[in-house]
């Protein structure tokens, strides 16, 4: 009798548990509602199995994997409910926010421009296809589209922020210089505003109010990263060396492989004529960072003053396959085939130079890393 009821307790449970398998759409509805989001996820899985054609199912499997933040599964779900039904309402936002948790930000872009395309006037969407295109380095696109959201929520200051920062990214130096004097307005005391005016200031050549800037910034936060290679950078670019030298100095003490410092460094000592010193900062640039091709040219122009010309070929051509559209780098190889009587040489990288559209400096923006470049949505 013992095995009989052992035998019948495991056939009900059994049974039991083959009933509740078989969900039903309002099962899973009820069991999200309870806030039952693991057998919410499972009655869902069960029922787009069974119904494999059924978009508005799929569409509520995403969400409850969402809410359970397991986002690549959401994501596969939402695709599976579009290819069913492109045009269910909310799934193509729901996507682009599934790939946007996750960093896919080029990903998210495309569902993104659907759910902005069928609405507008959805802030969500259109804030997230704005930090998507922030984030894929589409300044242009992100700066149009982060304008018409920031409009609609003017205090969030992050959001202006990274409106103004998509716009100096862009070039586009008014609408940053707009945004930076707002947040400066609400923040007189936001070091990381100033240095960004400054460098909106830079960008339309405004040097002298940008140093003032990067003063103020170093005022406010002396141990802020990158205000004083900034500030030393405006200096530099200025020729007042000794204020540059303190600066750049300054930055290293708080960072001793702040490649940048060390390069302006040599590069001013290059100017100094202390071509070993000059050698000293520069090796040491290329130690920390072997992709900043300023340091090459430089070390390849020491090299040349130093009649050690081996040396100066190999560290120009190293400059110019880091960018071979830059002419400094095809003049100063020239002119080092030429000491060594190379003359077909020397032409040819002379015909380069002739070629070459000259460049125009690079801006302080270009230089100091976006202080966003992971963007957040809260």
């Amino acid at each position: 009798m013992g095995r009989i009821r052992q035998f019948v307790g495991m056939l009900l449970i059994l049974l039991n548990w083959a009933a509740a398998q078989n969900y039903t759409p309002a099962d899973a509805v009820a069991l999200e509602q309870h806030g039952n989001l693991a057998e919410a996820a499972r009655a869902w899985e069960f029922v787009t199995r069974h119904n494999p054609r059924d978009a508005g199912a799929f569409a509520s499997f995403g969400v409850v994997l969402s809410k359970q933040e397991r986002y690549a599964e959401a994501a596969a779900a939402y695709r599976k409910a579009l290819s069913l039904d492109p045009k269910l309402p909310g799934v193509s936002l729901n996507l682009g926010l599934a790939e946007f948790k996750q960093a896919h930000f080029h990903q998210a872009i495309p569902p993104l421009k659907v759910a902005v395309t069928s609405a507008p006037n959805d802030v969500q969407a259109r804030t997230l296809l704005g930090l998507s295109y922030y984030a894929d380095k589409q300044f242009a696109k992100a700066a149009t589209h982060l304008e018409i959201a920031a409009r609609s929520n003017p205090e969030n200051t992050e959001l202006q922020l990274t409106l103004a920062q998509a716009c100096l990214a862009a070039k586009r130096y008014p609408c940053a210089l707009e945004g930076f004097r707002e947040i400066l307005r609400r923040e007189p005391d936001s070091a990381a505003a100033h240095m960004l005016m400054g460098e909106a200031l830079d960008g339309l050549g405004k040097t002298p109010e940008a140093i003032a800037e990067f003063q103020a910034a170093a005022r406010v936060a002396p141990g802020q990263p990158d205000v004083h290679f900034g500030l030393g950078y405006l200096y530099w670019k200025s020729h007042s060396y000794e204020d540059a030298v303190r600066e750049l100095q300054a930055e290293l003490s708080l960072d001793p492989r702040h490649a940048q410092s060390l390069l302006y460094l040599g590069d001013i000592e290059m100017k100094r004529n202390d071509l070993d010193a000059a050698l000293d900062y520069l090796r040491k640039c290329i130690e920390i960072d072997k992709s900043i091709r300023l340091a090459y040219v430089d070390m390849g122009a020491v090299f040349f003053q130093q009649k050690a010309y081996p040396n100066a070929v190999s560290a120009l051509k190293r400059a110019i396959e880091l960018d071979p559209s830059s002419p400094d780098a095809h003049y100063r190889l020239g002119q080092v085939y030429r000491a060594l009587g190379e003359s077909a040489q020397a032409q040819k990288e002379f015909e380069n130079v002739r070629r070459l559209h000259e460049k125009q400096d690079q801006n302080l923006a270009e230089k100091i890393p976006s202080a966003s470049d992971s963007p957040s949505v809260h």
